[in-house]
C-alpha cells in the first residue's frame, strides 16, 4: 500500500516491496529533490540504535564531568531500568542546582510532522519541571534575526520577503550576494510539496532579468541563468556593497528623497562613505573598481532585488555586509517597489519568498517556560566551559548558568557546531549527557544515555509548513526497527516517572494527539479562517488537505513605503535605521552604529594560505541520513568532496580523486579531491554534514577521517551584538594524504 508522508525536502509516497521502502514524489511537485533517495536507509539497520544504550563509565561511575565521552564503550539495558536511572539524575540536578542547571535547547531539524517535533516535545516535558536553559535564534540565519529587527524592526525580511512571483514578473537586475543556489531551496522546514525556485528563476530570466552573482563559488546561481560572476575575496562583501553605495553618492544617483522619507540617520551613514571608493575596495575584495562601478550604476538603471544569502552573514562581523546591502538597497530607493528592494535568504530555504499563509497550523502545546532562560543558539560549548562568566550579547549583560545536565533530541551537536576539538571539551564537562537518537551520529557517541529513537517513517503525524498549502496526513511506512520508540513515549515514561505524567499525557496516545491537533486546529483557527477542512477520518483517507492560497502577492514594506508615517516600523524611529543610535549606544567595537568594513580576524597566512568557505551540502540536509544513497553517490574516495581551483591543485601536486588532508589551527580532516575551476583561486569549497568520525590514535595527526569541515572552523560568535555562528570560513592548507587512509567506522554500530 502506497502510505502518504512528508519531508523536509519534500512531500511523497512510500511503499514497503521485498527490495525495502520505495518512494515516490509527490505528483504535483514540478522538480522532486534528489534528497528523496536518502531516506530508505532509514529503514534498514545500518547505523540505527536498535534499542537504548548508556555509556560504560556513566553506567557505573555514575554522573560527573568526564573526558572519556567518545572513547568510552556502551551497555545495552533495558527501557525501565535506563528510564528510572534517568528519572533519578533529573530529580538530583533540580533537587541539588535547579532547572537552570538543565539544558534543554534541543536544537534541530528532526522530523517535518507537527506532532512528533523534537523540541516543542522536550520543551512540554521541561516546562512542566519548572523550566530549563534553551537557545535563542539559529545557526542557520542568527545575525539576521538580531540585527534586523534593530535595523527595520522585524525579521520579515528572512522570514517573509517580497515573493517569488514579484521578482519574476518585476525584477530587472538580480544581485545575489552568496548567489541562489538550488541545493539550498530544496529544503524548507516542516514539509514542501511544490519546489518552484528554479522554476522562478527561469521565468525571471525569459522575461529578460539579469543577474549578477557575487560569490567565490561559481555553481551558486544556476549556469541557465547566465550571470556575471564576481568571484569576491570571501568575507569581504560588506567593503563591496559600502564602494557600490560611494558610487552612487559620487554620481548623485541615489534616491535622497527615499532616504529622507522612509530612513534615519542617512546622514551619518553617508558622512562614513567618503573614502571608501572602488579603488578602495577592488584592494581588498579582488574586484575590479571599473566592475564595482558599473555594478552600482547598473542598479539604479532598471528594478533591482538586492539579496543576501544567509551564509554570507554566518562570518565574524557577519552583520556588516547585512546591514551594508539594506543601506545600499535603500540608496537604490526601490525598497516596498515590486520587484525591489531587499532579501535575506532567498534560495536559502526554499520557503523564504513562498507565499504564507496568514492562519496558524496544528501546534503541539508547550505550556509557559516558568524560567525564561536562554543562551545564544551558538554559544553552548562556551557555557558548558565557562560557566558562571559573563558575556554580552544585544545590548545586555548576561552570565553563562552552570549547566550539569544535558537533553537533546532531535539534532545533532557534533555537525552543526564549529571547532569540534573545542566542542568535545565541553561535552566532557557535562555532569550527564542524555539524547534521543535513531542513530549512532558522534553525537549518540558523545552522550552518557542513547534513548534508541524512531525515525518519521515509523509515526503517523500532519505534515504542514506555514508557507505551503497542504496538510499531509503522515502515515507510518513500517513499524518501529528494534526497541526504538519515539520522542513522546520517552518523554512520557520520564514525566511519569517524576510525578508529571497527567499534566504531559492528558491521558493520550501518540495517536490520540494527533487526531486531538488536527480535530483542535479543524474547528478552531481554520474554521475562524473560513477554511471547510474534513474530519481527521477523511483528511487520512484523503492523504492531505489543500489550503487556500493567499490573495495577493507580497512585496515587503509596500505599506510602510506608501505612508511611512502611519505604516511606522517596530525600530525606535519609526523607519530603516542606516544608523543606530541604539546599537550605537551598545559601545560595542565589532559592531558600531551603521555598517562598517571590518577586516576579517582571521586570514590566510604563510601556514594556512587558502580560504575555506564551508557551505551547505548538496547531497543532504545538514547531516540527515549521511549514509542515505545519495549523500553517499557524492563522496569521493568514501570521503566527503572537497573543491579546489585546478591552478591551487597544481601548485601541490594534487590530482582529482586523491584523499587529500585540510589543516586548520583548529584541526584537520581527510577529503576526496575535486578539481573544478568553478572556485575561485585561493579557496577551498567543503560542505558540511559530513558524520565526525574521530581517528583512533589521532593517526597521523587527523581528527576526522571522513571529513566533518566543523573539525576546522570557529567557534566564536559573529560580534557582541548577535553572537551568531561564524562557520562559513576559515583559512586552511591542503595536501596529500600519504599513506593506507584511515577507514570511515562513523556507519559501524559502536
Amino acid at each position: 500500500m502506497s502510505i502518504p508522508h512528508s519531508s523536509h525536502w519534500g512531500a511523497f509516497r512510500a511503499e514497503v516491496t521485498a527490495e525495502g521502502v520505495q518512494l515516490t514524489a509527490h505528483p504535483d511537485d514540478p522538480a522532486p529533490s534528489a534528497l528523496l533517495a536518502n531516506i530508505p536507509v532509514a529503514a534498514t539497520p545500518t547505523a540505527r540504535v536498535l534499542r537504548p544504550h548508556v555509556r560504560r563509565g556513566w553506567w557505573q561511575d555514575g554522573p560527573g564531568p568526564d573526558d572519556r565521552r567518545g572513547r568510552d564503550g556502551y551497555l545495552p539495558v533495558e527501557w525501565d531500568e535506563l528510564l528510572d536511572r534517568v528519572a533519578a539524575e533529573y530529580t538530583r540536578v533540580l533537587d541539588e542546582h535547579g532547572p537552570q542547571a538543565v539544558f534543554a535547547g534541543s536544537y534541530g531539524w528532526a522530523s517535518a510532522g507537527r506532532f512528533h517535533h523534537s523540541q516543542s516535545q522536550l520543551h512540554r516535558f521541561s516546562h512542566l519541571l519548572g523550566g530549563a536553559v534553551r537557545s535563542s535564534w539559529t545557526y542557520s540565519h542568527g545575525v539576521g534575526e538580531v540585527l534586523m529587527p534593530r535595523v527595520v524592526g522585524s525579521q520579515e525580511p528572512l522570514i517573509s520577503p517580497t515573493a517569488w512571483s514579484s521578482i519574476e514578473a518585476h525584477t530587472d537586475l538580480v544581485i545575489a550576494f552568496g548567489g541562489l543556489p538550488a541545493k539550498n531551496s530544496e529544503v524548507a522546514g516542516g514539509g514542501i510539496s511544490r519546489h518552484e525556485v528554479a522554476g522562478r528563476l527561469r521565468g525571471a530570466r525569459a522575461r529578460g532579468a539579469q543577474f549578477v552573482l557575487v560569490s567565490p563559488l561559481r555553481d551558486d546561481l544556476a549556469a541557465e541563468l547566465d550571470a556575471d560572476w564576481l568571484d569576491v575575496v570571501p568575507g569581504t562583501d560588506a567593503a563591496l556593497l559600502l564602494a557600490m553605495c560611494h558610487v552612487l553618492l559620487a554620481d548623485g544617483s541615489y534616491d535622497a528623497e527615499f532616504l529622507e522619507r522612509c530612513t534615519a540617520g542617512s546622514a551619518e551613514f553617508l558622512a562614513s562613505l567618503q573614502d571608501r571608493t572602488p579603488e578602495w575596495a577592488a584592494e581588498i575584495t579582488g574586484i575590479p573598481a571599473a566592475r564595482i562601478r558599473e555594478l552600482a550604476r547598473r542598479a539604479v538603471r532598471g528594478r533591482t532585488m538586492v539579496t543576501v544569502s544567509w551564509s554570507v552573514a554566518r562570518t565574524r562581523f557577519g552583520e556588516q555586509p547585512l546591514w551594508a546591502a539594506v543601506a545600499f538597497a535603500a540608496m537604490v530607493g526601490q525598497i516596498g517597489l515590486p520587484g525591489g528592494g531587499f532579501g535575506h535568504g532567498y534560495a536559502s530555504t526554499g520557503g523564504v519568498g513562498r507565499r504564507a499563509g496568514s492562519y496558524p497550523l496544528p501546534t503541539f502545546p508547550q505550556f509557559a517556560d516558568p524560567l525564561r532562560l536562554r543562551i545564544p543558539v551558538a554559544r553552548i560549548a562556551d557555557a558548558l566551559l565557562h560557566p558562571g562568566e559573563p558575556y554580552e550579547v544585544d545590548g545586555r549583560h548576561e552570565t553563562y548558568p552552570h549547566l550539569r545536565l544535558v537533553h537533546w533530541a532531535g539534532g545533532n551537536p557534533f555537525h552543526h557546531h564549529q571547532d569540534l576539538r573545542r566542542l568535545q571539551r565541553a561535552f566532557a564537562a557535562a555532569e550527564t549527557v542524555v539524547v534521543h537518537e535513531p542513530f549512532w551520529t558522534s553525537t549518540a557517541r558523545h552522550a552518557d544515555v542513547v534513548f534508541a529513537a524512531t525515525t518519521t517513517l515509523e509515526r503517523e503525524d500532519i505534515g504542514a509548513a506555514r508557507y505551503d498549502d497542504r496538510l499531509i496526513a503522515m502515515g507510518r511506512v513500517h513499524a518501529p526497527l528494534g526497541q526504538a520508540r519515539d520522542d513522546y513515549q520517552v518523554l512520557s515514561g520520564l514525566a511519569h516517572r517524576l510525578g508529571i505524567g497527567e499534566q504531559f499525557t492528558e491521558g493520550r496516545g501518540a495517536g490520540d494527539w494527533v487526531e486531538h491537533l488536527y480535530e483542535q486546529w479543524r474547528s478552531g483557527p481554520a474554521a475562524r479562517a473560513g477554511i471547510d477542512a474534513p474530519p481527521y477520518a477523511e483528511f487520512v483517507a484523503a492523504g492531505e488537505f489543500r489550503l487556500p492560497a493567499e490573495p495577493s502577492e507580497k512585496v515587503l514594506f509596500a505599506s510602510f513605503r506608501a505612508d511611512p508615517q502611519t505604516f511606522r516600523l517596530r525600530t525606535p524611529s519609526g523607519r530603516i535605521e542606516l544608523h543606530s543610535e541604539t546599537i550605537a549606544g551598545f559601545g560595542y567595537d565589532d559592531c558600531p552604529g551603521h555598517p562598517v568594513w571590518l577586516a576579517p580576524d582571521e586570514v590566510p597566512d604563510e601556514r594556512f594560505p587558502l580560504h575555506l568557505v564551508a557551505n551547505n551540502p548538496a547531497t543532504r540536509l545538514h547531516s540527515q541520513l549521511d549514509h542515505g544513497a545519495t549523500s553517499q553517490a557524492g563522496k569521493v574516495a568514501g570521503r566527503e568532496p572537497v573543491r579546489m581551483h585546478p591552478d591551487d591543485a597544481a601548485a601541490r601536486g594534487l590530482a582529482d580523486g586523491q584523499v587529500v588532508v585540510l589543516r586548520s589551527r583548529r584541526g584537520s580532516c581527510l577529503g576526496g579531491l575535486v578539481v573544478s575551476d568553478a572556485v575561485r583561486r585561493g579557496v577551498v569549497q567543503m560542505s558540511t554534514g559530513a558524520w565526525f568520525d574521530p581517528v583512533a590514535g589521532a593517526a597521523a595527526g587527523v581528527t576526522c577521517g571522513h571529513g566533518n569541515v566543523n573539525v576546522l572552523t570557529r567557534d566564536v560568535g559573529s560580534s557582541r551584538l548577535a553572537q551568531a555562528c561564524t562557520g562559513q570560513h576559515a583559512s586552511v592548507e591542503v595536501s596529500a594524504f600519504e599513506g593506507v587512509p584511515p577507514r570511515v567506522t562513523v556507519f559501524d554500530q559502536p
